[in-house]
């Protein structure tokens, strides 16, 4: 029998790779699942404006105001759900989280006036503040960091799948459904997302463990060797209090970092399809089919990108090199969003550069970060960089409404992104350690 290589401690490598390769197949499909949900049932509302905005008689800038408010209600609510998900663990608190979200979302479907949209906007995000921080904090409980950033590439690839699923989908719902049980094509679309994510937050309730040592799937000797791994980058830690971490003023850089690259995401997440519309396609479900390109692109764009970073061990100049390729895509949606074909290819540069500078970008503050430090700061940061989310589809509706076009909204997410990749050059981790 071949000897197994091993490691200065004696850990084999083999047993190693084969309890990693167990927890990704047990964890990423469902986590991935429930994310397409999260960003589908989140950003849906672009696709609805399709038909809604004319039925209900609604602005450009009411629009892109309800849009936003989700964000208020989830800024609020992100580092107390986090915190909350530490003391509840995280299989009971993902669950809640889902559930609640995925009712609101179904709701959505009896909106009847500005008022209204505004309200359930923002009761959406706050239930579903604290699931994308706190499958973030999650995956630190089974994957040490030089292993996170491909992990997060393949849990956070969901959002543009979201949007090779939704899009299609959503076109379709909006053409096919609409005057069925008397209902819009719009209502049938808020029923049709919402009401799976309600099931898998049941599902998740039996299905998820809180960490390595709940696992019942996995061998006392392969919780040995995972958690040694993990006890390892906690000596590389300086473990702090959760009052220290907040006012870190690393973790504030952080924030402003991930304020610029999610507002990039949002504007285009929750404009895309207006601006297919724009260039003069005007049938929903072609709108869908021409929206699942700039996606695919992206899915694959962040998967190479996350496993790149962690082979080479370095983050700085593979998110300068994709915020560089995302200011192109914006710059080329300004200038030409009114040909289809060469706004759908900008369009997939900017997307494709910027979410997978996030992927790249979410291995900083989890190897910055420790204990409770860890859930509060992971939440900040993305409570503070969600702001954007509020900030962005309000300004480019500001911007679509005073100007007939998106093109300077879309200047100003380039330049969002341009400060973004500045900030990681000059205060990013320069070596190229396991924890960078």
């Amino acid at each position: 029998m071949e000897d197994l290589k091993l490691e200065p401690g004696g850990t084999s490598i083999q047993a190693e790779d084969i309890a990693y390769s167990k927890i990704s197949r047990r964890l990423i499909p469902f986590l991935f699942a429930c994310y397409i949900f999260n960003f589908l049932d989140r950003v849906n509302v672009g696709f609805a404006k399709l038909q809604m905005q004319q039925q209900l008689g609604f602005s450009e800038t009411v629009y892109g105001l309800a849009a936003g408010i989700f964000f208020i209600g989830y800024c609020f609510c992100e580092v107390p759900s986090n915190l909350l998900l530490v003391r509840f663990g995280a299989r009971r608190w993902i669950a809640r989280i889902m559930i609640s979200w995925g009712a609101i979302s179904t709701l959505t479907m009896f909106v009847n006036s500005a008022n209204t949209f505004y309200i359930f906007r923002l009761l959406l995000g706050i239930m579903e503040a604290g699931f994308f921080p706190g499958i973030i904090l999650y995956l630190t409980y089974w994957y040490p960091p030089k292993k996170r950033a491909q992990i997060t590439a393949l849990f956070m690839a969901a959002i543009p799948a979201s949007g090779i699923i939704g899009g299609p989908l959503s076109g379709w719902l909006l053409e096919n459904a609409k005057g069925v049980l008397g209902l819009a094509g719009w209502q049938w679309l808020f029923l049709v997302e919402g009401l799976p994510t309600v099931i898998l937050g049941i599902a998740t309730l039996w299905y998820l463990d809180d960490g390595i040592a709940a696992s019942k799937w996995l061998t006392v000797d392969e919780k040995k060797i995972l958690q040694h791994n993990l006890d390892m980058e906690k000596k590389d830690k300086t473990l702090v209090s959760l009052k220290e971490g907040l006012f870190d003023w690393k973790v504030w850089v952080l924030c402003i970092v991930y304020f610029c690259y999610a507002a990039c995401v949002s504007g285009y997440m929750f404009w895309m399809p207006q601006m297919i519309k724009s260039s003069g396609i005007k049938n929903a479900f072609h709108i869908g089919l021409l929206f699942m390109i700039p996606n695919a692109l992206s899915m694959i764009g962040m998967i190479c990108a996350g496993r790149s970073s962690d082979r080479k061990l370095e983050r700085r100049w593979h998110i300068l090199s994709l915020s560089t390729i995302a200011v192109l895509g914006l710059a080329l949606s300004g200038v030409f969003g009114g040909h289809t074909w060469v706004a759908v290819f900008a369009a997939s540069l900017g997307l494709m550069g910027v979410l997978s500078s996030q992927v790249i970008y979410w291995s900083l503050p989890t190897a910055l970060l420790a204990g409770t430090a860890s859930a509060g700061g992971i939440a900040l940061i993305n409570s503070v960089g969600c702001l954007s989310g509020f900030f962005a589809p309000y300004m480019l509706g500001y911007v679509k409404d005073a100007t007939q076009s998106l093109a300077l909204g879309l200047y100003v997410l380039a330049a969002l992104v341009i400060l973004a990749s500045v900030l990681v050059m000059i205060f990013g981790p320069r070596r190229p350690a396991s924890i960078s």
